[in-house]
């Protein structure tokens, strides 16, 4: 077990139940605010961070992320939100913060995302091996988490070049430019990724968020892997 996780949380019972998901699995440390993680952050390295937005008093969720990149603390963040936190989310994802789990959070699904960042993460083994298409979708993730638009470009071309009916990547196509604050173009990339599978909760969670910040039309245009 040699990967850390941060909980932060000022609940202590929250705590303990994503305690309880992950610590068979990894090393787990706790704070119950923002200025305790930041403390955490400078002592040791984490693989991965979990994070409330929403913590009374002191700094809370959003303003950890800012401080953590102000000081180039580069750990990858879950953020833990509510439907009422959509405008912090939408900051949390210029921040380069991408992975969302709404409450009620089931321990699989905590899982689950935090088994998805520490393997994106992990560095290459064999830089001869076939780069298919989860190789792209994790890379470009990789890279909107560190912010660089142009690498995530890259490998979601190529990921939509192998498959062109991904959900996932019209998805992650739209964070990437909600990020950039194009909103209109993120819309339509949800909307594509709905339209290829309308059960696909991540792209219906975003198109809400959006709706919620902006009143747009409808459109159906596609990705155009030419021209982004």
């Amino acid at each position: 077990m040699s990967e850390k996780v941060l909980i932060v949380d000022d609940e202590p019972n929250v705590r303990l139940m994503y305690r309880a998901a992950l610590s068979g699995s990894y090393q787990v440390f706790e704070a119950d605010s923002g200025a305790k993680a930041l403390e955490q952050c400078t002592a040791r390295r984490h693989d991965v961070a979990i994070l409330d937005l929403r913590m009374p008093g002191g700094m809370d969720g959003l303003e950890l992320l800012g401080e953590m990149k102000r000081l180039n603390i580069t750990t990858p963040a879950v953020i833990i939100t509510a439907f009422a936190d959509v405008p912090n989310a939408v900051n949390a994802m210029k921040l380069g913060a991408i992975d969302f789990l709404q409450k009620p959070i089931l321990p699989e699904q905590l899982r689950t995302i935090v088994r998805d960042i520490l393997l994106r993460h992990q560095p290459e083994p064999d830089q001869t091996r076939p780069r298919d298409f989860e190789y792209y979708l994790r890379s470009a993730k990789r890279a909107i988490n560190l912010r660089d638009f142009q690498e995530a470009k890259r490998h979601l071309i190529k990921a939509l070049e192998l498959d062109s009916h991904s959900p996932q990547a019209y998805n992650l196509v739209g964070v990437m430019l909600e990020m950039r604050n194009e909103f209109n173009e993120a819309r339509r990339y949800y909307g594509q990724a709905i339209k290829i599978d309308k059960h696909f909760e991540p792209a219906q969670q975003n198109m809400r968020r959006i709706f919620e910040l902006f009143n747009f039309g409808s459109s159906d245009e596609p990705f155009n892997t030419e021209n982004k």
